[in-house]
């Protein structure tokens, strides 16, 4: 039986490529796509959400939300990576709906029409996560599980030496999201930036008669590109694809019982993740962390999963 799931994103070329995976996999069952602002504005990442859904046309349409802007984040983005529009600076043209209900509300629809069914799986910042909670304080206990990239557990930082961008973007909403009653699992920096694709994956990629394939040829060049310029290396990350994983290939990993906490304050250390790693833990365990993978394998599935997508996407 399939499972359900919420797919929360900021869109990203990452983020787009996990879509790219989700939607096409009988494993799971996409009730929606809410959209979140992070590598982009909020206007954008829901037009992206629109733009992704329109140009890979799933057999089944999930619903969609529409992002609200970041109040209290930090106003990181990442469009050096992923472009002005998020998508390479592809700009497909997009039949964009005015009418979409917020992402908040989405969610929360959802899972209370769906108690202890659906996971949530939060590619972005966690700002919409939090005024869902916010907004209906029994959702933490309706979802199945909650599954969220980002932060790290012993690897540095991508956007400070400390901090991870999604939980930079939001701390305020992080902290929230971590001292909620939900079942969590956090998979930080140290299993996604292992994971990379090399120039070799623009060759296994499906050909042109695939929407897949089109698609994502018009996107993944644009971040080679950025990733040499601004890193100087010959393979990007697709952290999102990683974290996406966890939920279809748990096995792959190796998780830990964890206590921890998002700094939402500090002059050098805002979205930084903690952990009460003392022998004497003051802090209760609240949530799960993913501390090591198997990269081949996890690339592997990743290639195998845009294969399987073509396949059913024609």
């Amino acid at each position: 039986m399939a499972r359900k799931v919420i797919l929360d994103v900021d869109p990203g070329i990452d983020d787009a490529l996990a879509l790219c995976l989700a939607l096409f996999d009988p494993r799971l069952e996409v009730l929606a796509v809410t959209a979140v602002a992070g590598n982009v504005s909020s206007q954008q990442a829901t037009r992206n959400v629109q733009t992704i859904i329109e140009q890979l046309d799933p057999p089944r349409w999930p619903r969609l939300g529409a992002a609200s802007p970041n109040e209290q984040g930090a106003g990181v983005n990442a469009r050096y990576i992923h472009g002005a529009d998020g998508l390479g600076n592809a700009h497909f043209d997009v039949a964009e709906l005015h009418h979409l209900n917020d992402s908040e509300k989405v969610i929360g629809d959802i899972l209370r029409s769906n108690p202890d069914e659906v996971s949530l799986v939060c590619l972005g910042p966690l700002t919409n996560v939090a005024g869902a909670f916010r907004r209906d304080p029994v959702l933490p206990t309706l979802i199945d599980r909650l599954i969220f990239m980002g932060g790290t557990y012993l690897a540095p930082g991508n956007v400070t030496p400390v901090a991870e961008f999604n939980m930079a973007a939001d701390p305020v909403a992080a902290r929230e999201v971590f001292h909620s009653r939900t079942t969590k699992t956090m998979v930080p920096l140290d299993v996604t930036s292992p994971v990379t694709l090399s120039y070799d994956f623009l060759d296994e990629l499906p050909g042109d008669t695939s929407r897949v394939g089109r698609f994502l040829r018009r996107i993944l060049p644009f971040a080679y590109r950025a990733y040499r310029q601004h890193y100087g290396l010959e393979s990007i990350h697709v952290h999102d694809a990683v974290a996406l994983q966890i939920l279809l290939r748990r096995d792959l990993f190796l998780i830990e019982e964890v206590a921890a906490d998002i700094e939402t304050a500090g002059e050098l250390t805002t979205g930084a993740t903690i952990f009460d790693r003392r022998a004497n833990r003051q802090w209760r365990e609240n949530m799960e962390v993913a501390i090591r993978t198997d990269p081949a394998a996890v690339k592997r599935e990743i290639v195998e999963g845009i294969r399987r997508a073509a396949r059913a996407a024609g």
